[in-house]
């Protein structure tokens, strides 16, 4: 019934006591009613055995001992019921507001988060622990962890916006003022100037193809055909692919496999696209002299792929982001080599969407770095 009525919560409570409070003033009206003479008389009969052979309310003496004794009865129980009536009503209203005012603080809190506040908290105690806290606290802390969460959505989705409006800038003012300085006679209507605008716009193209492929992979909008194949034979159409390029910067490009191996079940063209991205990466940050090692081994159920180079090296800190989109160790030093920032990520969940992992280890700057890939067994 309460729940069908319109009303605050607190009035509810309210109601649900005094609902109570009345549910308990019947029940002594009608134990009043009904058992108290019979107890009275009961009692009485104790005292009173020649009380036990008749009806006392036909008996004017003893009717007249008896009433007196009701009515101070019932009157204790009255005033007793008041009593407990009101101090019920008056706990009722504080426990009331007790449950109400932490619900009323998650209202606006949830409305301060709905108005793009999203660094809102609710405060909770921290010298309990989980095991400690009631179910208000325990609310309080998924709350707390859910708008720390929508957050970091927030910061990640203005720093994408901003990201992506930095990297289709560049090229964009590069063919602009190419373009421009075409139309004013500062730079001549060569070959080199045309070779310029299109590298360009081709970056621009690559970008583009890069950021629907992001979007394609994040959303799980990707259709694998899956195969059973040898790692050896991706291998070795990765160093098809990718020898010239260590060849013309005099990086060697090792491979290493064992004997045998068994074949991984997977969509060869993703798979090929995520070790070209990586041993393409291991390419750009090692110098010239350096080396590059491929190699496969068996794991448990998975063939585990890694790709140790003898580059730069990466700084501890920068390991647990390296994955997110548009995040570089070096942002300079990576647009300049035309990186768009969002290969590894890519290759993230395209690995993850095969039901492997990817993880990267580095010993510090100047140690190299290596990349870790791993894939299921064929069945």
């Amino acid at each position: 019934m309460l729940s069908k009525l319109h009303i605050h919560l607190y009035a509810r409570i309210f109601l649900s006591y005094l609902l109570i409070i009345l549910v308990f003033a019947l029940t002594l009206v009608v134990v009043d009613q009904v058992f108290l003479a019979r107890a009275l008389q009961n009692r009485l009969s104790d005292i009173f055995p020649q009380l036990r052979t008749f009806n006392i309310f036909q008996n004017r003496a003893f009717l007249a001992l008896f009433m007196p004794i009701r009515r101070a009865t019932t009157e204790a129980l009255i005033f007793a019921s008041l009593a407990a009536a009101g101090l019920a009503l008056l706990l009722s209203g504080l426990i009331g507001y007790q449950l109400i005012s932490p619900i009323r603080r998650l209202m606006a809190a949830s409305q301060r988060i709905s108005d793009g506040h999203y660094n809102e908290r609710i405060e909770v105690s921290k010298h309990l622990s989980e095991s400690q806290m009631d179910e208000w606290d325990l609310l309080a802390t998924q709350f707390n962890h859910m708008a720390a969460n929508l957050e970091k959505t927030e910061e990640l989705r203005r720093q994408l916006i901003g990201d992506v409006a930095h990297e289709l800038r560049t090229p964009l003012t590069s063919i602009k003022g190419s373009m421009e300085a075409l139309i004013d006679g500062v730079l001549p209507a060569d070959q080199k100037t045309f070779q310029q605008i299109y590298l360009e716009a081709d970056r621009l193209q690559h970008l583009v193809a890069d950021l629907l492929e992001l979007s394609r992979v994040e959303s799980g909008n990707i259709e694998l055909e899956r195969k059973a194949f040898s790692p050896k034979q991706l291998l070795d159409t990765l160093v098809s692919r990718l020898g010239m390029q260590f060849e013309e910067k005099a990086v060697q490009l090792d491979l290493q496999l064992p004997d045998i191996l068994p074949l991984v079940y997977a969509d060869e063209n993703r798979i090929g696209q995520v070790l070209i991205n990586l041993v393409g990466n291991a390419l750009q940050y090692t110098p010239e002299g350096g080396k590059v090692t491929v190699s496969a081994l068996r794991v448990g159920n998975e063939v585990q792929f890694s790709v140790v180079d003898t580059g730069i090296g990466i700084a501890p800190e920068h390991l647990p982001n390296l994955f997110t989109r548009f995040y570089r160790v070096d942002k300079s030093r990576a647009r300049a080599m035309g990186g768009s920032g969002i290969g590894l990520t890519i290759a993230k969940h395209l690995v993850e969407a095969h039901g492997g992992r990817i993880w990267v280890s580095s010993a510090g700057l100047g140690q190299g770095s290596t990349f870790f890939f791993t894939l299921p067994i064929a069945h």
